[in-house]
């Protein structure tokens, strides 16, 4: 996937959803991976020519890990022009030194996402967002079907009481395929998850599951987004419908 691709994928959701208003300052959380520098580039590039002006803050909460090497993202935040700023915490020294704990996927994200936006709001940042793709959406829903019954996923957009700030996914119909294909194009800096539970959990095997299933079914992943899109979730917002060009007759 091309850098114009990302983009008009990008531009769509933000406009399907309405995720973006004039004055908005919105913080993306930088986490080294694929997905949150590929974020970093759709937004600063849908800046350039977005009729609703908007800010960005790009933010890497530093779990504590030794030798998590950030020096190759801030060079890259410099290139682009993109404010910077790391968040150091003991959430490493928390959740496996401490408390031990045998699950430490739940309590990790929740530290996390705390010391996000609590910074995202000290910058004035009043919308954050996501690097959420469409498999992640898909994978979630069958997370929740499998494991609690439900029929749920992730929301486009979805603000939150008690933090005051929105949370929005601008690359939910990217695939992770056309992610990996951006990342090798724009040779982007990613530095590797130093966490031990990664690639050991439920979501990595619904993962598996999902591939397979699409290898299997062709095209059932793209089917089940748009069951998700037009499943009348709870919290879901409603895609907003944009007038079609009108064609000019001949003659």
């Amino acid at each position: 996937m091309k850098l114009q691709q990302l983009l008009s994928y990008t531009r769509r959701a933000v406009d399907d959803y309405g995720m973006i208003e004039d004055g908005d300052r919105i913080a993306i959380g930088i986490s080294g991976g694929k997905d949150s520098l590929t974020l970093l580039y759709a937004l600063q590039g849908l800046r350039r020519f977005y009729p609703k002006k908007f800010e960005i803050e790009a933010i890497t909460v530093d779990l504590g890990y030794e030798g998590f090497n950030l020096e190759p993202i801030q060079k890259l935040c410099e290139e682009l022009n993109v404010h910077y700023t790391i968040v150091k915490t003991d959430i490493k020294t928390i959740v496996f030194d401490i408390r031990k704990e045998e699950n430490p996927c739940s309590l990790c994200a929740t530290l996390r996402k705390g010391a996000f936006n609590d910074k995202a709001a000290e910058l004035g940042c009043n919308k954050v967002a996501y690097a959420h793709h469409k498999d992640d959406i898909v994978e979630t829903m069958l997370l929740s079907l499998i494991y609690e019954g439900r029929f749920h996923s992730f929301s486009p957009k979805t603000y939150l009481d008690r933090t005051r700030v929105t949370v929005i996914r601008p690359l939910m119909y990217i695939n992770e395929a056309d992610i990996i294909g951006f990342m090798h194009i724009a040779n982007l800096p990613v530095c590797k998850n130093p966490c031990p539970a990664d690639g050991h959990t439920q979501r990595e095997e619904i993962k598996n599951l999902l591939k397979q299933l699409n290898t299997n079914y062709p095209g059932c992943k793209n089917r089940m987004f748009t069951a998700i899109c037009n499943g009348r979730i709870k919290g879901w917002p409603e895609k907003i419908e944009h007038p079609k060009p009108v064609r000019k007759k001949k003659g």
